[in-house]
């Protein structure tokens, strides 16, 4: 059995000792204090009471049943599913794009051009619903797909241009210009050598975009209209007005959504690193 207290080089002072250990209760600790009131609401999914309180008096899937059943929660789950992967899929073309030309473009003002396109994940949620709102509603754009889309996409476009630009950091760029010796043209250089090799990177900021268009609420409060109720908007009217299990249902499957996406990411990571390596 692997001990918990590792074996400490005769060389290490007691001092380092000590904090070794005390450092490394402290990360427990607040991973602790991070994740308990999180997976409280998930035993609330299971409890046959309507009602979201300690101790439960017995156990139910009648909330996730109701989640499958009830007419509001199906539109909103659709309306998720319609927005949340357009929105992504316009992120992720326009975050890549960006992140390629930031990457080779050297000009004046190229940070201060960098500050925009990261701006809407610095900016306060509520501005950035504000000045969605004003923009989308003279042309006629408020209540629609269309702008719920564009807005989710705004937002979750930095997210793919860090992410890309990390990956493009660690990029061999010695392989692109061999391709290009060889007599390939851009275009086939760029789908066939840079990326492939981008490709994790990519995927990262995907799944960030997906993420953030997924839980975004405030922005859609602006510009949603009954037809395009997502679930993150459901559930802030189900809190105001009547606090059903079915919204602690309902977080217990986004908690796993999550999870997943945390784990693919650690996964993808993973991949970045063997691939800078490979290209270096």
């Amino acid at each position: 059995m692997k001990r918990l207290i590792p074996d400490f080089p005769p060389s290490m002072l007691w001092s380092e000792r000590i904090w070794y250990v005390a450092l490394r209760v402290i990360c427990v600790l607040i991973l602790l204090y991070l994740i308990l009131p999180i997976m409280a609401i998930v035993p609330l999914s299971f409890s046959s009471s309507s009602f979201l309180a300690y101790p439960i008096p017995g156990f139910s899937l009648r909330w996730y049943e109701n989640l499958l059943e009830a007419p509001e929660w199906i539109r909103a789950a659709k309306n998720s599913f319609i927005v949340a992967p357009a929105a992504t899929a316009i992120a992720t073309v326009l975050g890549t794009l960006a992140a390629t030309g930031l990457v080779k473009a050297e000009f004046r003002g190229k940070g201060l051009l960098m500050a925009i396109l990261i701006s809407p994940m610095i900016v306060p949620v509520i501005v950035v619903g504000v000045g969605m709102y004003l923009f989308f509603a003279p042309l006629g754009l408020s209540d629609s797909y269309t702008a719920l889309i564009l807005a989710h996409a705004a937002l979750g476009a930095p997210f793919v241009l860090t992410t890309v630009l990390a990956t493009l950091q660690g990029f061999n760029h010695n392989l692109v210009r061999a391709s290009l010796s060889l007599g390939a043209g851009r275009l086939y250089t760029f789908f066939r050598i840079t990326l492939p090799l981008i490709a994790p990177g990519i995927i990262s900021g995907a799944l960030f975009a997906f993420a953030t268009s997924f839980d975004e609420v405030v922005v859609t409060l602006f510009l949603a209209g009954a037809e395009q109720v997502t679930l993150p908007r459901q559930m802030f009217t189900g809190i105001r007005e009547n606090i059903s299990p079915t919204i602690a249902a309902l977080a217990t499957i986004l908690i796993v959504l999550s999870t997943s996406l945390l784990l693919v990411l650690e996964w993808l990571r993973g991949r970045i690193s063997q691939k800078t390596r490979m290209s270096a």
